[in-house]
C-alpha cells in the first residue's frame, strides 16, 4: 500500500486536527495540504474595479449580430455583479467540498477530493477546459459520492477527485513548456501516489478531454474506464458523414450545424490565445468587467439556449462565479496561455488508444462539436453513446442530471 494512501487514511479526509495533520505531514514527500478558499478580501477592490468600468451607453452597430457578447446581456452582468452577486455565498458552497493541494515536479496542483462512504466506491477524476474551473462540476460532486444502484443490482458510488488546471484559478502556473499531456502525467501521480488508488476513471471535457485521453492512452494499466463528452479529434465534415453514409439524429444535426458555427466564426478566441496568449492575458489581467466580455459571451454561447432553466443551473450566478474564480485568483493570464502552450491539442487524423479499457460518449445537442457514435469507435473501446437534447458544452451546470446518469453508467463497465 502506498505511503500516501496511508497518510490520507490518517488524515480522515476532513475534519483533522491540527496535531494529527502535523504529524501525517511529516513525511509527506508531495506536500500534501488541506486546503480553504479564503478570497473575500480580495472581494472589495474586485468590485471597485467592476464599478469604475465605464460601458458604452448603446451598442455602437446594434442591428449586426453575433459579433460577441451583446452590450445588454454584459450590461446585465455587471449590474448583478455589483448589486446582487454574493460572492462570500459562492465561496461558502465551494468550501462544503473537501479540498487540497499537493505539489508533484514542482507543480501545486489544487483539487477536491470527495470520498464516498462505499468502501468498494470507485475512484474518479473530472477534467475541465477553459473556460471553466472545478467549479463546473460542483453539481455532480456529491451526487456521485452516494450509492446507485442500477437495473442490474450492482451498486456504484465514486471517490470524485476534481483537479484544477495547472495555471487555473488555485494550481500554480506551470512553465512555459508544459503541454497537456504533463498534465496527464502529475494527475497520474495524483491519483496513483498521493491518493493511492491502483486504478480509476475519468471523465474529461473540452480541454480536459485531451487530458483525459491521454491519460486514456499513455496510462492504460492505472486508467480503466473513460467518460467523454468531448474527444481530441476534430468533428468530420459534413462531406465525410456523407461519404461515409451516417445518418445524423436531431441531436447530432443540431451539433454540427454549431460546430460549423464555432469553426467559421467562433475560434477567434483560440486564435488569439493560441499566438498571442500575453496580448489578451495582460490587456485583461487586472480587468474583471474585459474578462467578463471576453467569457461570458462564450459560456452563453456554447449552452443550451434554455441554459439557467432546469435541469440547467447555469445562470448568471454560475457565470459570475466561474469568471470571478478567474479574477479573484488573478490567473486569467496563465489560464490563457493553455493554447499557447497547447496548439495542435486536436488531431484531425483518429487513431485508436492502445489499451482495452472501456469508453464511454455522451451527445449533448448544443455541444459545439459533435462526433458520430461510428467516429467515436476509431479512438477507443466504445461501449456506451448517448444522445442528450437538453444541454450544451458545460454538461456539470447545464444538465447535471444528465452527466450524472452517464458518469455512474461508467461503473457498470469499471473492472480495477
Amino acid at each position: 500500500m502506498p505511503r500516501s494512501l496511508n497518510f490520507l487514511t490518517l488524515l480522515g479526509v476532513a475534519g483533522l486536527s491540527a496535531s494529527t495533520y502535523a504529524s501525517a505531514t511529516h513525511n509527506n514527500s508531495f506536500d500534501l495540504k488541506p486546503f480553504k478558499i479564503d478570497l473575500a478580501g480580495e472581494v472589495p477592490r474586485l468590485l471597485d474595479l467592476v464599478r469604475n468600468t465605464r460601458l458604452p451607453a448603446q451598442a455602437l452597430y446594434p442591428d449586426v449580430p453575433d459579433k460577441g457578447i451583446a452590450l445588454d446581456f454584459l450590461r446585465e452582468l455587471r449590474t448583478d455583479w455589483l448589486d446582487s452577486f454574493n460572492w462570500e455565498a459562492q465561496q461558502a458552497e465551494l468550501n462544503q467540498f473537501t479540498q487540497f493541494t499537493a505539489v508533484m515536479e514542482g507543480q501545486t496542483v489544487h483539487f477536491v477530493h470527495e470520498k464516498s462512504a462505499d468502501p468498494d466506491a470507485i475512484p474518479v477524476i473530472l477534467l475541465h477546459g477553459w473556460p471553466g474551473s472545478f467549479h463546473e462540476f460542483s453539481p455532480v460532486i456529491k451526487p456521485l459520492t452516494q450509492s446507485w444502484q442500477a437495473a442490474t443490482g450492482k451498486n456504484v458510488s465514486y471517490n470524485v477527485v476534481v483537479p484544477s488546471l495547472p495555471g487555473f484559478v488555485f494550481s500554480s502556473a506551470p512553465p512555459s513548456k508544459w503541454t497537456l499531456d504533463d498534465t496527464a502525467r502529475i494527475y497520474n501521480t495524483l491519483m496513483t501516489e498521493v491518493l493511492g488508488y491502483p486504478t480509476y476513471a475519468i471523465h474529461g471535457t473540452d480541454l480536459g478531454c485531451v487530458v483525459a485521453y491521454s491519460l486514456y492512452s499513455s496510462f492504460n494499466a492505472t486508467v480503466r474506464a473513460g467518460h467523454f463528452v468531448f474527444i481530441p479529434f476534430y468533428p468530420p465534415s459534413a462531406q465525410e458523414i456523407a461519404a461515409n453514409n451516417i445518418s445524423l439524429s436531431d441531436v447530432q444535426k443540431v451539433a454540427e450545424q454549431r460546430f460549423i458555427e464555432w469553426s467559421t466564426t467562433g475560434n477567434g478566441y483560440s486564435v488569439e490565445q493560441t499566438n498571442k496568449p500575453n496580448d489578451i492575458g495582460l490587456a485583461l489581467y487586472d480587468n474583471p468587467v474585459g474578462q467578463l466580455a471576453w467569457i461570458a459571451g462564450n459560456i452563453k454561447l456554447w449552452s443550451d439556449p434554455r441554459a439557467g432553466t432546469p435541469p440547467s443551473v447555469l445562470d448568471k450566478t454560475a457565470i459570475l462565479t466561474s469568471i470571478s474564480l478567474y479574477s479573484l485568483t488573478h490567473t486569467f493570464l496563465s489560464s490563457a496561455w493553455i493554447y499557447a502552450q497547447n496548439p495542435t491539442s486536436f488531431r484531425s487524423v483518429y487513431t485508436k488508444a492502445a489499451t482495452d479499457a472501456p469508453m464511454l460518449f455522451s451527445q449533448y445537442k448544443y455541444s459545439v462539436g459533435m462526433h458520430p457514435k461510428e467516429y467515436v469507435a476509431k479512438v477507443g473501446n466504445l461501449v456506451s453513446y448517448k444522445e442528450h437534447d437538453f444541454g450544451g458544452h458545460f454538461a456539470g451546470l447545464d444538465n447535471p442530471p444528465s452527466l450524472i446518469e452517464d458518469i455512474r453508467e461508467m461503473g457498470l463497465y469499471f473492472k480495477a
